[in-house]
């Protein structure tokens, strides 16, 4: 065998990372990038050495593409994926792997039939530091996992981004858009979720623009801003996560596993590194006893990459016969627990989650995405 020919739809902002990354992983190879703006794919073409560049349909008909990186906006996801399917591609998209379960659904059926892949980002489950984390769980570092408290509030991209309606309208909002991080950490740490229960709220129904040459001007809220979702595992954990784009306060990237036998924190898993550091249960606290505890670190190895790095497990997964990380089948689970926790906060129901996942692999030992193994 040789390096895996790949062809990316979509050279927005977030392509820069994947083609820095994937270019430089020797079992990968960019052939193509596709875009509907033809200037814009050819300067990313250029600017990373791609050898061809073109539309979508190009990217599709290209006879050396095995695997499409599908990075278009999510209203589109699916139907992009789906059409890579059709051409007989793999996919690896951007998260989320859709907007609606039925489209999803459509896409993993139709790839299960063709005999061929999807997978899902976030793609974070492979860094270094979450994958150390998990390890470190299953060695029983903590006991039988209990409940887990995950955090994101931001005062809103609307402070930095000059176009952020899209990140406040139907399909996005914290839930959709840094959703996918913290659950598929979850899903993967815990299990599959059996139902949520959420509630939701909007801090002002317009908000402005500060930067870039739209600044002043306003733009409708059409999400929760902010949304608290209580989830119960089918393996009987819990957890509590909280997604704001209202906070004064900024505090992010927080997973805090809590177990029989101790307490874990874990890297950001927007992130593909971080601290981890775990304490254990004081015991009997006696006069003059300190309430003080110890955080102990765990070292970890630090070899980041970045986003790429779950299109690149994906082909080696099917060369070695193997089931991939960041499959679509957790990007669907993920999926469906966002839209059950946007119902639930729309209804005040608590919502039964409908699809499970098989546990969610590890990487295997030793992977290093610097060698040619293919």
């Amino acid at each position: 065998m040789s390096a895996v020919g790949v062809g990316i739809i979509g050279v927005g902002v977030i392509s820069d990372t994947y083609l820095a990354n994937l270019s430089s992983f020797p079992d990968v190879e960019v052939l193509i990038v596709g875009d509907l703006l033809l200037d814009r794919a050819q300067a990313q073409a250029e600017k990373y050495g791609v050898p061809a560049f073109g539309s979508a349909e190009d990217v599709l008909a290209h006879p050396g593409v095995d695997l499409v990186v599908n990075l278009t906006i999510p209203a589109v996801h699916v139907e992009v994926s789906r059409a890579a399917i059709a051409a007989g591609k793999h996919v690896w998209t951007e998260k989320p792997l859709g907007l609606d379960r039925n489209g999803a659904a459509l896409l993993l059926r139709e790839a299960e039939d063709a005999g061929l892949r999807v997978g899902s980002a976030p793609d974070t489950l492979l860094g270094p530091g979450f994958q150390a984390a998990r390890r470190a769980i299953e060695d029983g570092l903590i006991g039988r996992p209990l409940f887990a408290l995950t955090t994101f509030q931001t005062q809103g991209p609307d402070l930095w981004h000059p176009s952020p309606a899209f990140l406040f309208a139907d399909g996005a909002g914290p839930l959709l858009d840094m959703g996918p991080y913290y659950f598929s950490a979850l899903v993967s740490l815990l299990g599959p979720v059996d139902r949520v229960a959420a509630v939701g709220t909007k801090a002002r129904e317009e908000r402005q623009i500060h930067t870039g040459p739209n600044a002043g001007t306003t733009f409708v809220v059409e999400v929760p801003s902010t949304i608290q979702i209580i989830t119960a595992f089918e393996q009987g954990a819990q957890a509590q996560s909280l997604l704001s784009f209202d906070s004064a306060l900024e505090r992010h990237g927080v997973v805090e596993i809590h177990g029989t036998e101790g307490t874990i924190v874990i890297p950001d898993p927007n992130q593909f590194t971080g601290r981890i550091a775990y304490v254990k249960p004081l015991g009997v606290i006696r006069d003059g006893m300190s309430f003080e505890q110890e955080w102990i670190e765990i070292a970890h190895e630090d070899v980041v990459v970045g986003r790429g790095l779950g299109a690149l497990d994906m082909v080696r997964a099917i060369a070695e016969g193997r089931p991939h990380v960041a499959s679509g089948e957790l990007g669907f689970h993920v999926l469906d627990i966002l839209l059950s926790a946007q119902e639930s906060a729309a209804t005040g129901a608590t919502v039964v989650v409908e699809s499970t996942v098989a546990p969610v692999p590890l990487l295997p030992e030793g992977f290093d995405p610097f060698a040619a193994t293919l």
